[in-house]
């Protein structure tokens, strides 16, 4: 059976943040191949949410949203969105950025939602509202693009 959980940092046990974590190491810098400072302290902020997909105590995916200002100059933003490479293609990519919305709104409401995507992803969230708000930068060696969700 699996399980959505969506909660502060202080609230993580840390076999809960021990997979959180291998999960994020095993897409962002092992599969990815690209190495960079993982543990950025956003995951600590006192309003960041950490949104979880558990099955049998393993994490199959994960996003976390963050506060306004925390990455995105007076807006909430969602990020570290990933899914496991075990659990892709069966949708849950959608349901988790879906949920990511939904906590952003939540949270903020009425402020847009933005995300630093990878450019290869770029229609994957077109596809959830996203439009490109910028031109493709290198963020870690990778192409990303900056894309907001309008919400007012």
């Amino acid at each position: 059976m699996m399980e959505w959980d969506i909660v502060r940092f202080e609230q993580l046990d840390t076999y809960t943040l021990y997979a959180m974590l291998q999960l994020r190491v095993d897409v962002f810098v092992v599969e990815q191949n690209c190495p960079y400072p993982e543990l950025d302290d956003k995951d600590l902020h006192p309003e960041t949410r950490h949104i979880l997909l558990k099955k049998a105590g393993k994490i199959l995916a994960y996003a976390r949203v963050l506060a306004p200002d925390v990455s995105f100059v007076g807006a909430p933003g969602v990020g570290r969105v990933c899914v496991a490479q075990t659990a892709r293609r069966l949708g849950l990519g959608e349901v988790l950025v879906q949920k990511a919305i939904a906590t952003a709104k939540e949270g903020w409401p009425g402020l847009d939602i933005h995300i630093s995507a990878q450019c290869y992803l770029q229609r994957f969230y077109e596809s959830m509202g996203f439009a490109a708000a910028s031109e493709a930068y290198l963020e870690d060696d990778i192409p990303h693009l900056k894309m907001i969700l309008a919400v007012s």
